[in-house]
């Protein structure tokens, strides 16, 4: 007779091959994952909630509500226009601007909404100056992963990390943004060193470009003047609870909520249209992974993994660098929230033997920035590449895999190193 634990490992590889292979939406696979263990009890139906991560998905369904609601007011285009024209017509200052705007708007709102938003921006900015948008899409998809990883709230894995660990969003300001910041001026420097022709343009070309961008007209992409003050309000309202949660007693995924009921309540916006733009499909895949993930729990298995890693690594120092860069690794190959829910029950089986809150931001860094690594590493590369062909021009594999490794490689081994000297020599 096949065991339970069998079956639990089956299943879950039978669910990852499946999403790998993405032939089937990976929404659907989770969730046939799901009732795959719950018909064979292998999860009993009344441990469901206990496995289903309700943090991570409030947080991700409030986030979205908020974004979809803002985005009919034009206050992205707004910020994209604004922009363009600081830029003054130099491709260089383009691709620095724009990363920015797309770093710091990843850290605070979800990184594929925000690369939706930029994308076609950078399209048409690189049509006026005339040169290719490689160097501009390539910066963007960067900096959104980087910027993601620096904040509780910028990137699925590390919601699905904080509410797993119990992590503030403070704690992810003081241990994650630090070397975020290091590893966005490092990649900005190499990007502009390794594009530097393709950002090359004489003066005269320069005021050419700047005389089109100051025809353009922030004020009219804004197309609901009370919408747009409205969404700037509670977008601060919520990044500042944000900062407070802790000291308020609110957990992230309700301050996600409140604010967006804030903002649907005031603005009175058509709750259905809203609710129809929820990326529910990205809801119920997480929903079905930990239920999967859940079962691997459930048997044991996880935890017969962690013996073994527990008997295998020494040191806290040993596990922050094998953590750190297999999941980066790992995450360049195949999608990093799967992984992520693997890894997260692996690290908890550990706490009996070490401190695994340094474990925790090491699974972070390398889950995080290792999508950098190759153009199906993170959904927002997928997003700005998929806009990109749509319109016309297309990355290969290869060229991206050229620079993504790179930039891989440089990033997670300045934040190990960063962990290292905090958690390990100071």
């Amino acid at each position: 007779m096949v065991g339970p634990e069998l079956i639990a490992i089956v299943v879950f590889l039978f669910t990852y091959a499946l999403i790998i292979d993405e032939r089937i939406h990976r929404a659907v696979v989770a969730m046939l994952g799901a009732s795959v263990v719950v018909f064979l009890h292998i999860v009993p139906w009344e441990k469901i909630p206990e496995y289903i991560d309700l943090g991570t998905i409030f947080l991700l369904m409030g986030m979205m509500i908020i974004v979809n609601t803002a985005r009919g007011s034009g206050l992205f285009e707004f910020i994209a226009i604004k922009t363009a024209k600081l830029a003054k017509g130099s491709p260089m200052r383009v691709l620095l601007l724009f990363s920015l705007v797309t770093g710091i708007a990843s850290a605070f709102l979800d990184n594929v909404t925000t690369v939706l938003l930029i994308t076609p921006m950078l399209l048409y900015v690189a049509s006026v100056m005339k040169t290719s948008p490689m160097p501009f899409l390539i910066a963007e998809i960067f900096a959104s992963n980087i910027g993601g990883a620096a904040t509780l709230i910028g990137d699925p894995p590390n919601i699905m990390i904080g509410s797993a660990a119990g992590l503030t969003f403070n704690e992810f300001i003081v241990n994650m943004a630090p070397m975020m910041v290091i590893n966005m001026v490092v990649v900005l420097g190499l990007l502009v060193l390794i594009y530097r022709k393709e950002l090359h343009v004489s003066p005269g070309e320069q005021e050419g470009i700047e005389r089109t961008f100051a025809g353009l007209k922030e004020q009219e992409a804004i197309r609901d003047r009370s919408l747009f003050k409205k969404s700037v309000v509670v977008i601060a309202l919520v990044i500042g609870m944000f900062f407070v949660h802790d000291q308020l007693g609110l957990e992230p995924a309700l301050v996600a909520l409140i604010g967006a009921s804030i903002l649907l309540f005031w603005s009175r916006q058509s709750p259905e249209e809203i609710f129809e733009k929820i990326e529910w499909p990205a809801l119920f895949f997480f929903g079905g992974l930990f239920v999967v993930v859940g079962a691997l729990v459930e048997t044991g298995v996880i935890a017969s993994v962690a013996g073994f890693v527990v008997e295998n690594v020494h040191s806290e120092g040993e596990a922050i660098l094998i953590i750190a860069w297999f999941a980066a690794i790992a995450s360049a190959i195949v999608d990093n929230i799967p992984l992520t829910a693997t890894l997260i029950p692996l690290i908890q089986g550990m706490s009996g033997s070490m401190d695994i809150y340094p474990l925790w931001w090491a699974l972070s860094l390398g889950a995080c920035l290792g999508g950098n690594g190759t153009v199906i590493g993170a959904s927002a590369n997928v997003v700005v590449l998929g806009i990109a062909a749509r319109n016309g021009f297309s990355i290969s594999f290869v060229e991206f895999l050229k620079v993504g490794m790179l930039v891989l490689f440089v990033t997670v081994a300045i934040g190990t190193a960063f962990l290292w000297l905090n958690f390990v020599v100071l």
